[in-house]
């Protein structure tokens, strides 16, 4: 057998393993840090390789092409080379820039809370495609509606569905009796709703409004299209966030940044100029 025979199987060992150091995917910026002189670290959040964090060299020169594609919350198709700590973005190309987020404080620190929910219910590699589109379409919806409270009522709910701590709000925690419409209670630690007899008697619950009660098993239930068509109170909405959000910290264990700085964003609204 000649050497010219071996050349093609050589060739396509070679360039079945360049192919094999190098993927593409989509990627939303959940995280960044700056590493060394010019270069960042990248927590994202991809559809199929779940949370990664990828180096981007050189991303901070004021020369390079990829700072404007490579944004927080930036939604691009990222080509990535493995690497021995960090895989390395070879190339991104921006999908979505989400501009009014990025002009707007208000819109800007709602993705910012979006963004570390994402980030501290997930781990590393742990694939989740419909989180993924989850996240994207809310960015979206940050970006360009209006009714910015719901948007995160609905996002926080389909959250916890699709990490698996879906709130229990149609069978009580304790007894598994269905719940009625009525003054129920809420309970962190069961992870939902209890009925009048068995929050009553259980340390650790609260009383649950019945308009609030009555909101979470909307959201939970409807689509996205469904829920903006909403117009509830903005004392039921407050309502609501403060009991989700309590939930969400409880079962992270850990205060979250974003909602410290949302909450004192919203006493400086109410103070007088």
């Amino acid at each position: 057998m000649n050497a010219s025979t071996h050349t093609p199987a050589i060739t396509t060992d070679a360039t079945t393993s360049r192919r094999a150091r190098v993927y593409r995917t989509e990627a939303v910026v959940l995280r960044r840090q700056d590493h060394g002189e010019t270069d960042r670290l990248l927590t994202v959040f991809t559809p199929m390789h779940g949370k990664r964090v990828l180096r981007a060299k050189g991303v901070r020169k004021p020369t390079s092409r990829k700072t404007g594609h490579l944004e927080l919350f930036a939604h691009s198709l990222l080509l990535v080379a493995k690497g021995h700590t960090w895989d390395l973005i070879t190339q991104a190309e921006l999908i979505h820039p989400f501009p009014q987020i990025h002009e707007d404080m208000l819109r800007a620190n709602y993705a910012y809370y979006v963004a570390e929910l994402v980030d501290r219910f997930t781990t590393e590699h742990d694939e989740n495609r419909p989180l993924f589109d989850l996240l994207v379409a809310t960015l979206q919806r940050l970006d360009s509606m209006p009714k910015l409270d719901v948007t995160l009522r609905f996002f926080e709910l389909r959250l916890l569905n699709l990490v698996g701590y879906q709130p229990q709000l149609y069978h009580c925690v304790n007894c598994s009796d269905e719940l009625q419409p009525v003054t129920n209670f809420w309970n962190h630690v069961g992870g939902g709703v209890l009925c009048p007899r068995c929050g009553e008697a259980l340390a650790g619950s609260e009383e649950l409004p019945l308009a609030v009660f009555k909101l979470l098993r909307f959201v939970q239930r409807s689509d996205f299209d469904t829920v903006l068509a909403l117009a509830p109170s903005e004392a039921l909405m407050i309502q609501t966030e403060l009991l989700l959000q309590r939930y969400l910290m409880a079962l992270l264990e850990r205060n979250l940044k974003s909602v410290d700085f949302l909450r004192r964003m919203r006493y400086q609204a109410t103070q007088p100029l």
